[in-house]
């Protein structure tokens, strides 16, 4: 995750579909659709997909960001971008969850 526009991250949750992993990592990873929507937006700065060690099927993804209003901003902006590139990875998971949005603290 790059050091800019980092004072804003969101972090999100998944359990895998069991045998889907590298497929996972391939969609949400640096290279991957995730990132592709969100680099083109100066605001973004990267994200970080992590997998648990004892759970080797769950992940989580910080997505970094100027702010929370940019985040939000480019939410709404690329809405329908975004919610297609979700119905298609909807299929590697078995659930998800939004952990929570969070600021660098000073």
């Amino acid at each position: 995750m790059s050091s800019k526009n980092s004072d804003f991250v969101a972090v999100w949750e998944f359990w895998v579909r069991s045998g889907a992993e590298a497929e996972f990592e391939k969609a949400y990873g640096p290279d991957g659709a995730w990132v592709r929507l969100f680099s083109g937006d100066p605001a973004y700065g990267g994200t970080k997909l992590v997998r648990d060690l004892g759970e080797p099927r769950r992940y989580l993804t910080l997505d970094s960001w100027a702010s929370a209003a940019a985040y939000k901003e480019f939410r709404r902006l690329h809405a329908e971008e975004y919610r297609a590139i979700d119905e298609v990875c909807e299929s590697l998971t078995e659930r998800e969850a939004k952990i929570g949005e969070f600021e660098v603290a000073s």
